[in-house]
This record gives C-alpha cells, sequence and structure tokens, in this order.
C-alpha cells in the first residue's frame, strides 16, 4: 500500500471517529460545547493558543475543528492532532452518566466571566451539582492541610458568616481549612463551590468523599477542568489553585506556613488585582507565620466577617433572625462572660491550671468545660482546652 493511500485511509478513520464521537453527543451537547471539549482533550496545548487561533480566523470553534482550507489550516491541523478522542469520549460518557454531571465550555453562560482574566483559561468545566453556583458571588477560604483545632473552628465560622451574608464560600476540598470552610458554607443551600484537583469521578482525599457529596445533595458545586479518569498528580494542585483565585473576589487564608500552596493561592489572587485576607494568630505558631507574612505584605488583618465584607463588592443580606436563635445567642454570650470561660486561652491551657485560676476543684472544672464544649465554646486537644470563641 502506498504512503499516499495510508495517509488517506488513515484520515478517514480519524474523521469517522470524530462523526462517532459527534453522534454521541448530539442528544445532550451542543456543537461549541463539544468542539471545546475537543480542544481541552489536547493536553499538551495551552489554552490560549486555541483562544488565539479562533481570534485570528473569526471562526467558530466547531468550524475551527472541521475547517480544511482555511488560510490557517497548517497551524489548525497542528493543534488538532494533539487533540484526544479517548478523552472527549470519556468525557461525553461521564456527562450522559447523571442529570448532575454538566460540562460548561468556555461561552457558555454558566462559564464564569473572572476566568477569562487567565492567561490560559479553562476551555470547559467539568462540575457535579449546579453550574448556577459559578457565577455568584465567592470568597476564597483556604489554609493548611493540618490546620489546628482552633483554625479550623474559625474557617468553619467565618464561611457560615459569608454564607449567611448571600456570599458563596469557595475552597479546595481538601482536609484541614478547606474542609471546614465547606461545612461553613454548607449551612445555606448553594453556598459553596469545591474546586477539585483530580477528574470529577475522583474525589481526593477519598475520606471527603461525604463532604463532596454533601455538597452536591447541598445544591453546591464540585468543579474541576481535568477529565474524568484523572487522578491527583503534584501539578494538578497549582492548577487547581489559579481557579480558585480568579473565580473569587478575594482569598482569604487561616492558617499557613510560609512555604505553601495556600501562599501561592494568596499570591495568585493578589496578581490578579483580588483582594486578600488573613486571619492573625500565635506569633509562635509555624501555621500562623504564612498569615502574618501576607498581613506585612498588605493582606487586611481579619477578626470578623465584617473585615471581608467591607472590602468586597457585594451587598450583605439583611435576614432576619428568629427569636430562639436570637435568645440562644443571649444564653451564649451570657456565659462567655463566665470566669472559667474568660480563664480558658486561645492557645491550650491545662485543666490543673484552669482549676487553679478558679479556686475550685479539678471536677468542677471538667463539669464546666464540657457544658461549653457542647455549646461550641471550648475544645478538648492534648494537654487541656483551647477556648474557640467567647471572652
Amino acid at each position: 500500500m502506498s504512503q499516499h493511500s495510508l495517509q488517506a485511509q488513515l484520515k478517514t478513520l480519524s474523521r469517522a471517529k470524530s462523526q462517532q464521537i459527534n453522534a454521541k453527543a448530539a442528544s445532550s451537547l451542543t456543537q461549541f460545547e463539544l468542539a471545546y471539549l475537543r480542544m481541552a482533550s489536547a493536553q499538551g496545548i495551552a489554552s490560549k493558543h486555541w483562544l488565539e487561533l479562533l481570534l485570528r480566523t473569526t471562526l467558530s470553534p466547531h468550524e475551527l475543528l472541521t475547517a480544511e482550507n482555511d488560510l490557517h489550516a497548517a497551524d489548525i491541523d497542528k493543534l488538532k492532532t494533539q487533540t484526544s478522542d479517548k478523552l472527549t469520549s470519556l468525557a461525553i460518557a461521564w456527562e450522559k452518566e447523571c442529570t448532575n454531571h454538566h460540562i460548561v465550555s468556555y461561552d457558555s453562560s454558566n462559564y464564569p466571566c473572572s476566568l477569562k482574566q487567565l492567561d490560559s483559561p479553562p476551555l470547559v468545566l467539568f462540575v457535579v451539582g449546579e453550574p448556577q453556583c459559578l457565577v455568584k458571588p465567592q470568597v476564597a477560604v483556604v489554609g493548611s492541610r493540618r490546620a489546628s483545632v482552633q483554625g479550623k473552628q474559625i474557617a468553619k465560622t467565618l464561611a457560615s458568616d459569608l454564607s449567611n451574608n448571600g456570599i458563596t464560600v469557595t475552597s479546595g476540598l481538601a482536609m484541614g481549612i478547606d474542609s471546614a470552610a465547606h461545612h461553613g458554607g454548607l449551612v445555606n443551600p448553594g453556598k459553596t463551590v469545591a474546586v477539585m484537583g483530580t477528574g470529577p469521578d475522583i474525589v481526593y482525599p477519598a475520606k471527603n468523599k461525604s463532604l463532596f457529596d454533601a455538597i452536591v445533595s447541598g445544591k453546591g458545586a464540585c468543579i474541576t477542568e481535568f477529565f474524568p479518569g484523572q487522578g491527583p498528580k503534584p501539578w494538578h494542585f497549582p492548577r487547581r489553585n489559579r481557579i480558585i483565585a480568579a473565580l473569587t473576589l478575594g482569598t482569604l487564608v487561616v492558617e499557613a506556613k510560609i512555604k505553601s500552596g495556600t501562599l501561592i493561592t494568596a499570591n495568585l489572587a493578589a496578581d490578579l488585582g483580588k483582594e486578600v485576607f488573613a486571619v492573625p494568630g500565635n506569633i509562635y505558631h509555624a501555621y500562623a507565620q504564612g498569615c502574618h507574612w501576607l498581613i506585612q505584605q498588605g493582606a487586611k488583618l481579619v477578626t470578623n466577617v465584617n473585615d471581608i465584607i467591607d472590602e468586597i463588592d457585594v451587598e450583605p443580606l439583611q435576614l432576619s433572625i428568629p427569636v430562639d436563635i436570637e435568645n440562644e445567642k443571649s444564653e451564649v454570650n451570657s456565659l462567655a462572660t463566665d470566669k472559667l470561660l474568660a480563664s480558658v486561652d486561645y492557645d491550650i491551657t491545662a485543666i490543673d491550671v484552669i482549676a487553679q485560676r478558679n479556686a475550685v476543684t479539678v471536677s468542677d472544672v471538667m463539669a464546666s468545660l464540657l457544658e461549653y464544649e457542647l455549646r461550641g465554646l471550648v475544645a478538648a486537644v492534648p494537654g487541656g482546652y483551647i477556648k474557640l470563641r467567647g471572652k
């Protein structure tokens, strides 16, 4: 068989495969969505090259992939050879599996405009849950995976307060601060978005599968630019972090070391002109050093949700507080003025130290601390207790 005949056969086979993919997608994906999906499947090609070519040729995405006699045909063919029928087919099959599986393409109404300011924005986003969450006002809450009990409580409280003010909480579905932030956002339906460093069908870490399910069932969204079947790789997480930074109005850091992915996210946010916030901590705590460095660089110090709302262009919701909740808050505030609670530090405080400060027995202290713990005012940790909130 001549080389010319072999090339013709290969070209015909490639066209047949593309038509087969088109047929599979016809029931759920538009030509534009499928075209962007095929472009994104070229994993070795930065998306900016496709976008520049679309701009130069003035062709639609579908026309670009089917063009043969265009002036830029050589450039188009060079990119087209990198597309993957396998990845495209896997993505189509994944989208068809479930009604809450969505593929949001670059020109979709649910594609966040803020992502388009990236040098190479994702051409498609795989979404499990509600795609509309992507275009809501969002604030990122990020931090250390090995967070302290107090750090996780702060992240959850601030995330909950953001959610109550109509702001969607966005984080990376990791352990520690990320998980606490998502749990805080879940107090209101549709108020948390998880950006994943894996394909949409792989939850990492696996321990967070229940959190993933809670976000989806809570009308939130779990999103990723990685194709189905793609597991966690070290280089995936910096890419995930750039999406978190671009997607949100600002980034709040709660506990981070100086050299960490969290600070990469904060720096990306600053480079994009977004607000950066940081929660201060103990000067002797390694996980407070990153926050203190950010504050020194100009990040806003945060002690409550108003410190964030004051800086972002979002009108906070005026929510009515039910009488029973108001009464509960009053009762908690009354407890918070108690001398025994005041004797518990925000760092680890030994039980015998608390007993000595209050001139009472250890057994009496234990009884009071148990009540405070049930109310979320203190937490038991190795070596004693720490205060979570109150005076």
